[in-house]
């Protein structure tokens, strides 16, 4: 009998460690990564702005006002990082006379936020950056290049009407894989019984279901020509999960699989493989209108 005592409050203390580690990770996965961004650099030649979502949040961002008629592209960054992440891509693009907008995506860098919610309300910052464009470009054809976090949240954020081109880098397919190959690559095969705990603690603290986190199951409606970007060791986004992605996606798209990256920048990886695949892509919709 004391055995069997011993046994269940073994069983207890191990439920209750485990269930205490579950709730710890997620708010440490989901706390905002607010911080200060400041001023552009001096190069960008960029005016700040900010902008209110949907959810009466605030948008922080820098617009760079490009040669009329070339077209705009929108940059999104990846979670828990900031516009300044995407300062060379801005770089790139602005030597092609685009015009540019970068933001901070909600709960991130300057923008508010209660909470990182993977996709869900930073699409909220996707739709408001996306009618500051529209009402001061009225004209121009808008492209998208978004990473990791920022693709999903384009995706999910539905556009309408939709954006021009898209670049979708590293994309998760959906938050389940996701968190699985990232508990995976942590503590391995156990990593596949954990994860459904864990999402089950997204939807308890951020009210949010794993299936509003799908980003795969709406790229058929995204309504724009699509270049899909992926490392080939990227254990994140696996290369199946790229490829299904790219499969999911209908018109136009291309896939570009960078060989040998991970889950990591890939213009900073690749510069002069990104320049020849990312500026011709962009042009062909954004200028020649094809």
């Amino acid at each position: 009998m004391k055995k069997l005592r011993t046994f269940i409050g073994l069983a207890i203390g191990i439920v209750f460690t485990v269930a205490v580690l579950l709730i710890a990770t997620v708010e440490v996965l989901s706390r905002p990564a607010s911080r200060f961004v400041g001023d552009a650099p001096p190069d960008l030649q960029a005016n700040s702005v900010t902008l209110t979502a949907a959810t009466n949040g605030r948008v922080s961002g820098w617009f760079v006002q490009g040669t009329p008629g070339m077209g705009t592209v929108l940059l999104l960054h990846g979670v828990r990082g900031d516009r300044r992440n995407m300062l060379e891509r801005a770089r790139l693009l602005k030597a092609a006379n685009y015009s540019l907008m970068l933001v901070d995506l909600p709960a991130h860098g300057e923008s508010t936020g209660a909470r990182i919610t993977f996709g869900w309300r930073e699409a909220d910052g996707v739709k408001a950056a996306f009618d500051y464009i529209r009402q001061k470009l009225p004209n121009e054809r808008i492209g998208v290049i978004g990473v990791s976090l920022g693709a999903a949240s384009l995706v999910i954020a539905k556009i309408q009407p939709p954006p021009s081109a898209v670049v979708l880098e590293s994309m998760y397919a959906t938050i389940a894989e996701a968190v699985q190959n990232r508990l995976v690559m942590r503590l391995g095969r156990i990593g596949e019984n954990i994860a459904p705990l864990l999402l089950q603690q997204f939807s308890f603290r951020l009210g949010i279901t794993a299936e509003q986190l799908r980003p795969i199951a709406e790229l058929s409606a995204i309504g724009a020509p699509v270049l899909v970007a992926s490392g080939t060791a990227d254990r994140h986004t696996t290369l199946e999960e790229t490829r299904r992605i790219f499969a999911a996606a209908t018109g136009p798209r291309e896939l570009w699989t960078v060989e040998g990256a991970a889950h990591v920048d890939l213009q900073r990886y690749a510069p002069k493989a990104y320049e020849a695949r990312v500026l011709p892509f962009l042009a062909r919709y954004l200028r020649d209108g094809t």
